[in-house]
């Protein structure tokens, strides 16, 4: 049975067709019969790829989210085997009560384990522990018309490196294993304070990020003057004694797509204003459960659909050091003036762990993070200009969340390209790849 599917940004608008596997047994087979029909396919995790990366060019995917079984754990080591359509989030409701977690998380936890590797996914604690791929032992990987491969840094190190954050192409992974952080309590401990400009978040960033686990800030993009880059910031830290729990606290669900995006100018600038001004002006220190600490949006399912029927293009870039602060205001320069906002505007600092992927996206600076709802204009209007000053500060995007950059823009910041491209499976192709390589 096939399905519907689309990115979770909507953008580009193309539907996929997702052809289900139940057992690993039967995904080379299943991977035949897709191929001799469409010619090329792509592996399709839980869908939180928000641009083209995860749609293919046949419009026709293997749709992984069924091989969803555990296969082994060792509670003593903190090392977890399972299959590559399990979530970060089920991985989360069997680790925590053995006082385990994930030692990597991005902002949703409706992530496959698959996605996180193919994505490199990273998080509040890169500057700690790098992305996800640095926690990665070892994976099945399923080529066509190939016997299956185990790949880690000791067996096929070449494809290793190429299938972390890489994007699906090398081959699809069928099963990873991981190793997971020790915690004592599922809560976490932070402090939060308001900012008031751009160059107090990196002030707060210099003096407290090394001090704890979690790092991030939220900044409101529609600041001018004195206030650009004014913000929340907020570090925080596994409490060391309390409960481990897994958060079961009710979801909410958007019922349906409105025909126009809920997030405007007036919506946006009044939430800004009230977001910024509820939070401390001190510092203050606060307990939460895990989940609206690394979670907050996943409280709201399929929040997607509130962009509407147009959907919405994430921007996502990072910035080095020597120049991030500079490139960062210019940056917020640009998108207050356009008056084309986001509420979700996400800052935070990244370290230099290396990662051991081919295309991981974080490097040592600072990462900006923004939704857009989609507009006729946008890419050639307010995306060509921050497009330029990224490129001129020697930054990059980030190909999980992108649908738009140009494939020199690509070639640039990532040279090892060639690299993945000599070890793509040819029957695996992607919208995104086939924008970016000419």
């Amino acid at each position: 049975m096939s399905s519907a599917l689309y990115s979770w940004g909507r953008y580009p608008h193309v539907q996929q067709t997702g052809h289900a596997c139940h057992w690993r047994s039967q995904l080379a087979a299943r991977l035949d019969d897709v191929v001799l029909e469409h010619g090329t396919t792509l592996p399709f995790g839980n869908g939180r790829s928000y641009g083209d990366s995860c749609l293919a060019v046949s419009n026709h995917v293997v749709q992984m989210r069924s091989l969803d079984r555990f296969i082994k754990a060792d509670w003593e080591n903190g090392v977890l085997l399972a299959e590559s359509g399990v979530t970060l989030g089920e991985i989360l409701s069997i680790a925590i009560p053995q006082g385990w977690f994930l030692p990597v998380t991005p902002g949703t936890q409706f992530v496959t384990l698959g996605g996180a590797i193919a994505n490199d996914v990273h998080g509040k604690n890169h500057h700690l522990r790098g992305t996800f791929g640095n926690h990665v032992l070892r994976f099945g990987l399923l080529r066509h018309n190939q016997e299956a491969l185990v790949c880690s840094l000791g067996e096929n190190p070449a494809l290793f490196a190429a299938t972390i954050g890489g994007l699906g192409l090398t081959g699809i992974i069928d099963w990873a294993e991981i190793r997971l952080l020790p915690i004592r309590s599922s809560q976490i401990d932070s402090t939060v304070v308001r900012f008031g400009g751009l160059s107090e978040f990196f002030a707060l960033s210099a003096e407290l990020d090394h001090q704890h686990e979690y790092s991030v800030a939220w900044i409101d993009c529609l600041a001018k003057g004195n206030n650009t880059g004014r913000g929340v910031f907020i570090v925080g830290d596994h409490a060391q004694y309390g409960q481990q729990e897994v958060d079961q606290r009710l979801k909410l669900r958007v019922p349906l797509t409105p025909p126009l995006s809920l997030i405007n100018n007036l919506s946006l600038r009044f939430f800004n204003e009230i977001y910024w001004r509820v939070h401390p002006a001190k510092r203050t220190r606060q307990r939460s459960s895990y989940e609206p600490f690394f979670y907050p949006l996943d409280r709201i399912l399929h929040w997607n659909l509130i962009y509407g029927r147009k959907g919405f293009q994430q921007y996502q870039c990072v910035i080095p050091d020597a120049v991030a602060e500079l490139a960062i205001r210019e940056l917020l320069g640009a998108i207050s003036a356009s008056g084309q906002g986001s509420f979700l505007a996400v800052l935070k600092r990244c370290g230099d762990i290396a990662s051991p992927g081919l295309l991981s996206f974080p490097l040592p600076g600072t990462s900006l993070a923004l939704d857009f709802p989609q507009k006729a204009n946008l890419g050639r209007a307010l995306f060509s200009r921050l497009d330029a000053i990224v490129r001129e500060a020697g930054g990059r995007l980030y190909p999980a969340k992108d649908a738009h950059m140009t494939g020199s823009d690509f070639r640039q910041a990532y040279p090892a390209w060639e690299q993945l491209e000599a070890l793509r499976d040819p029957v695996l192709n992607s919208l995104f790849w086939k924008r970016v390589i000419v």
